[in-house]
């Protein structure tokens, strides 16, 4: 009897753990919408008592460009759960390989450049039959032992209006081989399931670093927590060891480890780089084919799933061009949306991105965000914003203009208001498939509902009810100019 008890038993403590293992991973798989089952703690839950636009908090300075961070302890970027940067790569300068453990989005404001992501397990189909990219040189260079050949994962073109998507884990490298500097936007969405560390933004490079001079470890708090963060992980390991692994002389290790902190983060490339890429066009082709394959499902299993949905994938769309907008009025202005439809890569990472235009004194219909934070960069103009909790209360009333950042959390109400010269902005938000619910105009929760109801919500007349809902005619998210001030 004691035997069939005992063993009941460990059939039922079996049972109970395989349950909660499955639940586990079921909540960390993407829902319908593409939601993660991502954890708050109470330092990230949205309390939020002020919104207000930001300036970057920190400054890393390279020898080919420099590297801004927002303050990922900042109220409205904790509630998001975001880390915010931006990084400038002069011309003829080269982003040193780096990789962290939460996905990335980047947003290209301005320039041109090539971009590598390269994925564990994905072979290097490119090799030196194809065609040789060279920025400045002869494609083939001359040695001592004749031509030098070479192999590697593909190569990307960016340029302004693109929005890459580079995913947690993914080693990357990015080269400025334009004629301005290279802009890049970005937020590492610390909540993401992927990241199972902390809070803390960190990033691990394959090269550089940050030197930390004695100002720098005198600092306390946030800085000196940053300026740690970004240092060569070669330099710790033995070097005996690494010889071995890569099967190189220690002096080829000891020039990995050698503590070049003062070059920093982005370095001049001062004899030219040459890799293998495909042509231009072709590349534009090859990835037009790649949207209207099947749409990209991370838990498939059918076939060779990392050959199928992680080596050929697409991880940039751009969002600049007129003909591919969203919305478009000719009075109000455009927006261009990317989302996990148009770059399935973003269904995986749980992101999207839209860019924004709103000509003088036109306004974005009061409206929320269903489905996840919003996180807005002003690319140029101005424009008065308001931000409304669920108290009713007024968490931000402010004019934001050029190079600033802030956040609309999701449910929170809000609208904007462009300036004399116009307003261009893009969010970058926590979801792969976001959506809108506004307020005013023709697809608005207003003008759903029936007169009867408003005129007894707010106790007007029916007539008012009806103005109320239709006097926005068949405008919609854009609103066009009118006569009233904000």
């Amino acid at each position: 009897m004691a035997v069939t008890t005992g063993l009941s038993l460990a059939l039922f403590l079996s049972a109970f753990l395989l349950f909660a293992a499955n639940a586990r991973e079921y909540q960390g798989q993407p829902g319908q919408y593409g939601e993660t089952g991502t954890r708050l703690t109470q330092a990230q839950q949205c309390r939020i008592q002020r919104l207000t636009g930001s300036q970057p908090s920190q400054r890393i300075e390279s020898e080919g460009g420099f590297t801004e961070l927002w303050d990922e302890n900042e109220e409205q970027f904790q509630c998001a759960g975001v880390a915010p940067m931006r990084n400038v790569l002069r011309r003829n300068s080269l982003s040193l390989p780096n990789f962290h453990p939460m996905p990335r989005l980047v947003y290209i404001e301005r320039g041109r450049g090539l971009i590598s992501i390269i994925f564990p397990g994905c072979a290097e189909t490119f090799q030196t039959q194809s065609q040789t990219f060279q920025a400045g040189r002869d494609p083939w260079e001359e040695s001592g032992q004749g031509r030098r050949s070479d192999q590697h994962q593909k190569v990307h073109r960016i340029r302004q209006g693109d929005v890459v998507a580079i995913p947690a884990g993914a080693a990357h490298w990015c080269f400025n081989d334009g004629e301005e500097e290279l802009v890049a936007i970005s937020i590492n969405d610390l909540n993401h399931q992927s990241n199972q560390l902390d809070q803390n933004f960190r990033a691990f490079y394959l090269a550089g670093g940050v030197q930390e001079s004695e100002k720098k470890r005198t600092q306390i708090g946030l800085r000196k927590q940053s300026t740690l963060k970004f240092q060569n992980i070669f330099r710790s390991f033995d070097r005996e060891l690494m010889a071995e692994a890569f099967n190189i002389p220690t002096e080829i290790v000891s020039k990995m480890q050698e503590e070049q902190s003062e070059r920093g983060l982005i370095v001049n490339v001062r004899e030219g780089m040459s890799m293998i890429r495909p042509d231009e066009e072709e590349e534009e082709e090859f990835e037009k084919q790649q949207g209207c394959s099947r749409p990209y499902n991370p838990w498939r299993r059918r076939g060779n799933g990392l050959e199928e949905n992680v080596c050929t994938m697409k991880y940039r769309a751009n969002m600049d061009t007129r003909r591919r907008a969203d919305i478009f009025s000719r009075q109000a202005g455009k927006i261009n949306h990317v989302n996990g439809q148009k770059l399935p890569i973003l269904q995986y990472m749980d992101m999207s991105a839209t860019k924004g235009t709103l000509y003088p004194n036109a306004m974005m219909s009061p409206h929320w965000a269903v489905n996840g934070h919003c996180v807005v960069y002003v690319q140029s103009g101005d424009a008065q914003v308001q931000v409304v909790d669920h108290t009713g209360q007024q968490v931000m009333n402010d004019r934001v203009n050029q190079g600033e950042m802030f956040v609309v959390p999701q449910y929170f109400a809000s609208t904007l208001r462009a300036g004399e010269n116009g307003f261009e902005w893009v969010v970058l938000r926590t979801s792969s498939q976001p959506m809108n619910s506004q307020l005013a105009g023709y697809t608005s929760v207003i003008r759903a509902m029936p007169v009867e109801v408003l005129t007894n919500a707010y106790q007007i007349s029916p007539n008012e009810a009806q103005r109320l809902k239709m006097n926005r005619g068949g405008e919609s998210l854009l609103l066009s100019p009118q006569r009233r001030s904000f």
